[in-house]
């Protein structure tokens, strides 16, 4: 699992992928942080909430070639007749994505240090949103490889992952077409509400829970997928 994760992350920065994601996410909060500074100190709320609002076009990027690369080069061969079990592969390049995505959070905290330094910002307030920040990161991310996953066409595994985050992000507006369970059941799995908790300083352990699981399901389903291709080759 991690010889996958070391490959996977070595070839991120081997490639101009993770640079240039990272430099335009930075380009962006920095003009984002910029108009924000009138604002005094507790803005570091305002400024996750776009960082996560950012996810919707950075992580299909950083996710489309996870899977796709592999059937397009013909490595994936080499990895279904892997002496490893798929839940390691799959974990493996989840968490070369993931690692790339807490390099990219961690230079966005040059942000709030320049809040500490210039006022006095709340402290909590930053853990918690730095926190819901990065489950939705991770639940993201698994959607992303999942979509990687279903396709050897990394742009179609792009525009499946876009598409697929930006209708979970509306999950709870979907609902209000509906009634009865099927309205229960959209706003249950509507994560707007307890993301927005963590945005304002309030971590509920349900919150927390339910995001990894969240996030566990597309890593369970992507297994799933690439069993299936394992056992149709043999």
């Amino acid at each position: 699992m991690f010889a996958i994760m070391k490959r996977d992350f070595r070839s991120y920065f081997n490639s101009p992928i993770a640079y240039a994601l990272i430099g335009l996410f930075m380009l962006l909060m920095g003009l984002y942080f910029n108009s924000f500074i009138g604002y005094g100190s507790d803005i570091t709320g305002e400024l996750v909430s776009i960082m996560s609002g950012l996810l919707l076009f950075i992580v299909p990027i950083l996710t489309m070639r996870s899977m796709a690369e592999d059937k397009k080069n013909g490595t994936e061969v080499l990895l279904l007749t892997a002496p490893v079990r798929v839940t390691e592969i799959v974990l493996g390049k989840f968490l070369a994505a993931f690692s790339v995505f807490l390099v990219m959070t961690g230079v966005t905290l040059i942000f709030p240090i320049i809040i500490l330094v210039a006022g006095k910002p709340d402290i909590p307030l930053i853990l918690s949103a730095y926190l819901g920040y990065i489950l939705l990161g991770a639940l993201y991310i698994s959607l992303g490889i999942f979509a990687s996953s279903l396709t050897e066409n990394q742009i179609i595994a792009s525009i499946i992952s876009l598409v697929s985050i930006f209708l979970i992000q509306n999950v709870g507006y979907l609902a209000t077409f509906f009634s009865g369970i099927l309205n229960k059941a959209f706003l249950w799995l509507s994560i707007s509400d307890r993301y927005d908790d963590f945005s304002r300083g309030i971590i509920d352990l349900t919150s927390v829970i339910f995001l990894i699981c969240y996030a566990s399901v597309f890593l369970i389903l992507t297994v799933r997928v690439i069993e299936r291709k394992r056992w149709s080759q043999g």
